[in-house]
């Protein structure tokens, strides 16, 4: 099922024409452009270490050094993106674009803060750890989704502009 604007009216844009300017302009636009993937690549080797210890038992500092690593790179990327909404929309999260995604993020960061802190205060077995991390990348998924289809729609709209 796909969501459409009734007949007769526009569907909102994502961005108004400043907006655009200001988004292609940006130098964070590039950056997140970077830091997307390269996420996402650490989130990928990631995951199959942390597989590979739930599977056989070896690489656990393996595997935890990729989580902190992957960690890093979400609070990087989530600062950052907050920049370049506050220099795109004016303001630095929950943007009415990006709303969603934000609150959404919000999650992840929580679910990869707790696997920081449970890894700091041995809250949890190693185990515990590696499935707290895969909840982590679950949401991660879901909200790298979001941003994918966020992007779509920008492509679309500049298409159907032209």
């Amino acid at each position: 099922m796909t969501l459409r604007a009734p007949q007769g009216t526009k569907a909102p844009t994502l961005y108004t024409e400043a907006q655009r300017a200001r988004r292609d302009t940006s130098r964070w636009t590039i950056v997140q452009g970077i830091l997307a993937p390269a996420q996402f690549l650490i989130f990928l080797v990631s995951l199959v270490l942390v597989l590979r210890f739930l599977t056989t038992g070896e690489g656990y500092a393996a595997a935890t050094l990729s989580i902190v690593a992957k960690t890093g790179a979400l609070y990087l990327i989530m600062i950052t993106g907050a920049i370049w909404e506050k220099e795109v929309f004016g303001q630095y999260l929950f943007a009415p674009a990006f709303f969603w995604e934000d609150v959404f993020s919000f999650a992840v960061i929580a679910l990869h803060t707790a696997y920081l802190w449970a890894l700091w205060t041995d809250a949890l077995t190693p185990n515990g750890l590696m499935i707290l991390a895969l909840a982590a990348y679950a949401t991660y998924v879901v909200n790298a989704g979001q941003f994918l289809l966020k992007l779509r729609t920008a492509r679309l709209q500049m298409q159907a502009a032209s």
